[in-house]
């Protein structure tokens, strides 16, 4: 067999980023002497991210469009030209057997050069409301692995295939590393911790939510690790002077922090939503309203329509947002409700499976 060959596309948030590396470690233990090549936006964070896990990668110039009318919208038209041509350029150079879009804009210009130069390609939609991307990329692809069930309505029925949304691997069986967790990040074993997520950039408003209650936190006697985002750790660091608290820009040791946590605050981005099912612990999402077709509330509602999780939008917060966590953290058979329909939602798989439908696209 002739050495094979895999250009991933995706990017702007981790979201995008993370699940094109989990595809292509998996692609990469079926065969291990293939050829991998990312293709990403110029400035966003998976120029840093993916050569951080070994993999070569080429940034477009591409950006996508603003709500308001921005310098940056009038430069969209040349950019797509020049992401366009320079997508045609790799598919020609590089030659690859598949590629595989993981979503974000970045990824449109080289899966259209694909579908023109006949090359298959594999679409993978995190959200349970797909972005403008992949809904207009979705007519050439031969395969869509979703995370979510209904998605008929925005794709070609026959292409679906339900595969859940790749994961690290290193969460499937964190309830073995509770104690180690708890020794890593230096907690109290007798008081319930709090994760908070705001998502791999951080949340402006989960941000100042959490430091108005900090107080309130310590009157229940909860310990707090704070993920507050690169761009806000210079504003909120100082809390760490407080007892029983930790603000980290970043966390890089994740099975550790789950294992360690009793309950979690979270935006509701595709891969934490995944990520949170198979952790399986009690949920409160405050999703972003700042992100197109408000796809992070629809992905949290498919999650507290089954009773898995709890909602509170950004508008509720102020108001409600004290009561709904103390009645969470007295109501010990809701805890366990909610972390056993949560965890029932949860595919542990989902990286074979779209790998497994690569594969397929490799015989054929």
């Amino acid at each position: 067999m002739t050495k094979l060959k895999f250009i991933l596309s995706g990017g702007g948030t981790g979201g995008h980023i993370y699940p094109a590396i989990a595809i292509a470690n998996e692609l990469k233990s079926r065969f291990p002497d293939a050829e991998f090549l990312f293709v990403g936006a110029r400035d966003k964070m998976e120029m840093q991210k993916v050569p951080q896990a070994g993999y070569q990668i080429i940034g477009l110039w591409i950006a996508g469009l603003q709500r308001k009318i921005t310098i940056d919208n009038a430069m969209f038209p040349i950019k797509l030209m020049s992401s366009l041509m320079k997508s045609r350029a790799i598919i020609k150079q590089f030659q690859p057997d598949v590629v595989i879009g993981t979503g974000g804009f970045v990824s449109g210009p080289l899966l259209q050069a694909a579908n023109r130069a006949g090359v298959p390609t594999v679409i993978q939609e995190q959200n349970s409301y797909p972005g403008i991307t992949n809904k207009l990329l979705a007519k050439k692809a031969k395969s869509i692995c979703v995370a979510y069930e209904n998605l008929e309505r925005f794709f070609p029925k026959d292409k679906i295939r339900l595969t859940g949304n790749p994961v690290r691997q290193d969460l499937i069986a964190i309830d073995e590393k509770r104690i180690d967790g708890i020794a890593y990040f230096k907690l109290n074993a007798a008081k319930k911790t709090l994760l908070v997520l705001g998502g791999s950039l951080g949340s402006r408003r989960i941000n100042q939510l959490i430091a108005k209650e900090i107080e309130f936190f310590a009157s229940q006697g909860v310990q707090v690790i704070w993920q507050c985002g690169k761009f806000y750790i210079e504003e909120y660091q100082h809390f760490n002077e407080k007892e029983n608290v930790q603000v980290l820009a970043f966390i890089d040791k994740m099975d550790m922090v789950y294992a360690a946590a009793d309950f979690v605050i979270s935006r509701a981005g595709a891969s934490s939503v995944s990520e949170l099912c198979i952790v399986g612990k009690p949920v409160i999402f405050i999703p972003s309203p700042n992100v197109a077709e408000d796809h992070q509330t629809k992905n949290a509602k498919a999650i507290v329509d089954k009773n898995g999780a709890l909602l509170l939008k950004e508008t509720e917060l102020d108001e409600k947002f004290e009561t709904v966590f103390t009645q969470l953290l007295q109501n010990e058979n809701e805890q366990m409700t909610l972390s056993k329909n949560i965890k029932a939602l949860a595919k542990p798989n989902a990286t074979k499976d779209i790998v497994e439908e690569i594969i397929k696209l490799i015989k054929t």
